[in-house]
């Protein structure tokens, strides 16, 4: 198997033990869950917005660890501060080194943010709700069509809303009326490899009237004003920061020479 696979089978495993554990109902009754959600596309469209999707993310199944003992609550207050739209957390534990209570802490910031993680079961979807999220991530490799189709109205019933990702053009497919929100991936999920073209490569072949988003291998200024004058409002940006060794300086100062090219 290739590593989506892999990652898939032992999420499959990981989704039923959490359902064993805690029910449905229980979700439903956290605090969270009747929060209304902040719209991602809303921060997107914003005049003035960076349109960078910040990410808390401590290892990688490609690198390992990049920053194991990152306080979440001293990045993701750092980025919400410095200017990003959205706060990207990794929940996924045992490939990513990530989990829930990463994202509840998160939460105390007033941004969207995107729960990141395999989603293949809408109790992922409550459970994203539960937590604090605001939008969740469909991988579009993993899943059919008429699975996006309908985690997604799933989602959109909930007040969440999605980030379909694509990273090849047989893809496009999973493109549906509630998947407002489409991102590129850069990094092909099967081999990990980065490919920084695939993003303007496939943006011409989205419909119009989808908001589109470029993700991963970007850290330089010119890829987002690249992205940007290709139709791009978003850019998922997580690795390029935590292997900083000050990452909340290093975000500043990328959004600071962001907006003197002009945002």
């Amino acid at each position: 198997m290739n590593i989506l696979d892999t990652i898939v089978a032992h999420k499959k495993g990981e989704v039923a033990a959490r359902k064993a554990k805690t029910s449905l109902k229980d979700l439903e009754a956290r605090t969270a869950f009747s929060i209304p959600a902040r719209p991602l596309s809303a921060a997107l469209l914003k005049e003035g917005s960076t349109g960078i999707i910040a990410e808390f993310k401590r290892k990688s199944p490609s690198k390992g660890f990049i920053k194991e003992n990152a306080d979440v609550n001293e990045i993701t207050s750092a980025y919400t501060r410095f200017g990003a739209a959205c706060l990207s957390v990794l929940t996924d534990i045992n490939f990513f080194g990530g989990s829930d209570e990463d994202l509840a802490q998160a939460r105390k910031n007033d941004i969207p943010i995107l729960r990141k993680d395999f989603i293949v079961d809408e109790y992922q979807v409550a459970e994203a709700k539960s937590i604090g999220a605001d939008v969740i991530l469909l991988i579009a490799a993993c899943l059919t069509p008429a699975e996006v189709k309908h985690l997604a109205e799933f989602a959109g019933s909930l007040g969440l809303q999605t980030i379909l990702e694509l990273h090849a053009e047989e893809e496009l497919e999973h493109i549906c009326d509630a998947t407002k929100i489409v991102g590129i991936n850069n990094r092909d999920l099967k081999t990990f490899s980065v490919d920084i073209e695939r993003s303007l490569r496939m943006a011409e072949k989205l419909p119009a009237d989808k908001i589109k988003i470029a993700e991963s291998g970007i850290d330089k200024i010119e890829d987002v004003l690249l992205f940007k004058e290709n139709g791009f409002k978003g850019f998922l940006i997580g690795e390029y920061f935590m292997k900083q060794p000050d990452t909340p300086a290093a975000f500043e100062a990328f959004v600071q020479k962001l907006r003197a090219g002009n945002l």
